[in-house]
């Protein structure tokens, strides 16, 4: 599991380089959803049939991980075991991390579900132990079964009890994570049910909340690394300027073209970021590995991510799939965030 620590070594030291970019696959929908978790079934003619298993979602996460281009999975606990109990992580220098924790914000996907449009409220599934050590009695020092790596979430929504309730929860877990040998990375979302908060001060307000939050953790305590959403470059730079010790990560948000995809990933990487952590990005693409592969290569600057669309919807004619959009329309960049 050697990959994703040197990289993080370099790029905490300075000495970033081409190919450090850390690309993360976000296979934990399964967290905030249910039957939709693996994605439309679709036929021949790209008409949906249905929804894809688990076992289609696990045969998915598989194949990713046994292509060697991510860096880390990021499941489901369940869904971690039984990889590990297949033998997918084995020989694999993929590093396997799980969700932590599922607060409510993360419910959106429960179809019929309004839990997405209230505040975020503490919640947490998973039993460190349990995820480490294959038992509650686990401790320090036990044979690692499982992962000592997981994503732990938290939105700040301008509301003082509800962001209170947030951060003890996370004093909580941090507590736990300590004396078990956990380690975790950060995840902080835009907020969901903002108060007083604009879409022109809410970038700003998160940046404040995420370092505030930090200001008082000891280096042990502390996060392996960031996943923001992208507010854009001027957010992300002043994140990255601020404190470099601070390795940020970007969170992939919804599908949209291909365009958006590598365009997410170029100005990401240029703003100061150096991790992309891509769920649905990935997942809804017509073909997973193919976009992967030119997902590397736009972040290690190979290809621009135009020419990346034009790459990709080459191959994929290779592949005898048809793409969901025509050229002109996957070369669109639809979120507005990165056509600031």
């Amino acid at each position: 599991m050697a990959r994703l620590d040197d990289k993080l070594t370099r790029i905490l030291s300075g000495d970033y380089r081409k190919g450090d970019f850390i690309i993360a696959d976000a296979k934990d929908g399964d967290m905030g959803s249910g039957i939709t978790t693996g994605g439309p079934l679709y036929d021949a003619q790209n008409e949906q049939i249905g929804w894809k298993t688990r076992r289609d979602y696990l045969d998915q996460i598989t194949t990713v991980v046994k292509q060697d281009i991510v860096d880390i999975m990021l499941t489901s606990v369940s869904n971690m075991e039984r990889l590990h109990q297949e033998g997918v992580y084995k020989t694999s220098a993929v590093k396997p991390a799980i969700r932590a924790n599922d607060a409510t914000d993360c419910w959106g996907g429960v179809r019929g579900s309004s839990y997405a449009k209230e505040k975020s409220r503490p919640y947490r599934t998973a039993t460190i132990a349990q995820v480490m050590y294959g038992k509650q009695d686990g401790k320090k020092g036990d044979p690692i079964t499982g992962t000592d790596l997981g994503l732990y979430s938290i939105t700040f929504n301008n509301d003082l009890d509800a962001d209170m309730r947030s951060l003890d929860a996370f004093a909580a877990f941090r507590e736990e994570a300590v004396r078990l040998g956990f380690t975790y990375f950060l995840e902080v979302f835009n907020p969901n049910a903002p108060v007083g908060l604009t879409p022109e001060t809410s970038p700003s307000f998160v940046n404040d909340c995420l370092l505030r939050c930090l200001s008082g953790l000891t280096q042990v305590e502390r996060p392996r690394f960031l996943k923001i959403p992208f507010n854009g470059h001027r957010a992300i730079a002043e994140l990255a300027n601020y404190d470099p010790t601070v390795v940020i990560g970007v969170l992939g948000g919804g599908a949209g073209t291909t365009r958006d995809t590598f365009e997410l990933l170029r100005q990401s990487e240029q703003a100061g970021a150096r991790l992309a952590l891509f769920g649905r990005k990935i997942n809804l693409a017509e073909s997973p590995l193919t976009l992967l592969r030119f997902m590397r290569g736009v972040a290690d600057g190979d290809v621009s991510p135009s020419d990346a669309v034009r790459a990709y919807h080459d191959a994929l004619a290779k592949e005898g799939l048809r793409p969901r959009r025509k050229l002109e329309a996957d070369q669109e960049i639809t979120e507005a965030v990165l056509r600031g």
